[in-house]
């Protein structure tokens, strides 16, 4: 199937918007535009390193949500999850009438479905679009879901421009349902570890507990897992909290006790707002900066 694509929208350029055009590479659309709240920041320093964003990933910075939406045929929407429906009703008000709207952003699938009323709404085609990993190293190879009724419709469109699109069902949440219960895993994951790793370097037991861990369940390397755990939390803290605030809204939603999810929201603020560069060190620097950080606080 040829797919004829002039122009692309990105809503939030952060980690994974940069991956998915540097993995398509600079010549893949005619056009491709970006708006992210950050180029409105008070704070020059953070003005800047965003427009220096666009400028190394080739993109054309736009100066709002609505001059970027100007034409584009398919519209991305990867924004932190408590921006994501502020982001669906502004965008609802510009998009271009049959656009597709891919709606990236972790969050409950009942935010999704509220979010699809307001783009359907608009005349545009709303795509449930869960990213299933980190963005990198795969970039736009990243495997990704999507949902609702235009998913059938969609996956050939993300498939011209390289993509590895699944469809997880017709209905707009089904994605995203997905991606929210693995969070209560993956994310728990990383705080589970900055608790047990924390406590066990303050009562100097680290090591041991660690060492025992790998007795338990070998080949899993708790130590190299222990690092990457609380560099992810260090560098996406504050993403993940409120990632995982929606996460424990999913599983509210279910009828189910979710204070595990909201146990690690209060884990992945706490260590992302102290707002430390994770650097290229092991775990035991990694946790000693941390509660360093932490009881200065």
């Amino acid at each position: 199937m040829t797919v004829t694509i002039n122009t692309i929208a990105f809503l939030g350029f952060g980690e994974a918007a940069q991956a998915f055009v540097k993995g398509w590479g600079h010549d893949i659309v005619p056009v491709t535009r970006a708006f992210d709240i950050k180029t409105t920041s008070a704070d020059t320093a953070i003005r800047e390193a965003k427009n220096a964003d666009y400028v190394v990933a080739g993109v054309t910075g736009a100066v709002s949500g609505q001059v970027a939406l100007s034409g584009a045929e398919l519209v991305f929407s990867l924004v932190t999850a408590d921006q994501a429906a502020t982001v669906a009703r502004d965008a609802a008000a510009s998009i271009e009438p049959g656009a597709f709207f891919f709606d990236c952003n972790s969050c409950a699938p009942g935010t999704k479905r509220r979010n699809a009323e307001l783009i359907e709404a608009a005349g545009a085609k709303y795509v449930d679009m869960a990213v299933m990993a980190p963005v990198y190293p795969k970039l736009h190879k990243t495997p990704i879901l999507l949902s609702g009724p235009h998913a059938g419709a969609a996956k050939p469109v993300l498939e011209s421009l390289g993509m590895e699109p699944g469809i997880a069902g017709e209905t707009v949440g089904a994605g995203s349902a997905i991606k929210m219960v693995r969070s209560v895993m993956m994310k728990g994951l990383e705080a589970l570890f900055a608790e047990c790793v924390l406590a066990g370097r303050r009562a100097g037991v680290d090591e041991t507990v660690l060492a025992s861990l790998d007795k338990t369940y070998p080949g899993f390397d708790f130590m190299e897992k222990a690092a990457y755990m609380l560099e992810r939390s260090m560098t996406h803290g504050i993403r993940r909290a409120a990632e995982m605030e929606e996460v424990a809204l999913t599983v509210e939603e279910l009828g189910l006790n979710n204070g595990m999810a909201k146990a690690t929201v209060d884990w992945q603020r706490t260590i992302g707002e102290l707002k430390l560069d994770a650097g290229d060190l092991g775990y035991r620097e990694r946790a000693d900066m941390i509660l360093e950080a932490m009881a200065k606080k």
